[in-house]
């Protein structure tokens, strides 16, 4: 049977649809191959139909490599894992305060990230 690891992070300041478009591309990928397609988005190296989404990048980078860094701790082999699951759900909205100048405040970008690992 497969050893998976999971982490997550219930409050990302990331846009959610920016989230969704970078796993699809990091999902079901080795994760050194996930990790160099990332650090080529946040270096602005490589794009996804225009646009490099680097916050968004770095935060989901974060979360492989906190992923990566539970495995170790399990004793997994950090060369066989890949991205088995990545999944950006809708967190609760959250309203940013008002400003002087305008009288509604404003919605914030938050989601709930989570990525599961599996050795194999």
């Amino acid at each position: 049977m497969a050893k998976t690891i999971t982490a997550s992070r219930p409050l990302a300041k990331v846009s959610i649809k920016d989230s969704i478009t970078i796993l699809k591309h990091v999902r079901n990928k080795p994760v050194k191959k996930a990790k160099a397609y990332l650090n080529g988005l946040i270096d602005e190296k490589m794009d996804i139909d225009g646009k490099h989404y680097t916050g968004a990048s770095k935060e989901i980078l974060r979360l492989i490599e906190e992923a990566e860094n539970n495995a170790e701790s399990l004793d997994l082999d950090k060369e066989k894992l890949f991205v088995k699951e990545a999944v950006a759900n809708e967190s609760f909205t959250y309203m940013l305060p008002k400003s002087r100048y305008s009288h509604r405040g404003r919605k914030a970008k938050l989601c709930q990230l989570k990525v599961t690992l599996v050795e194999g």
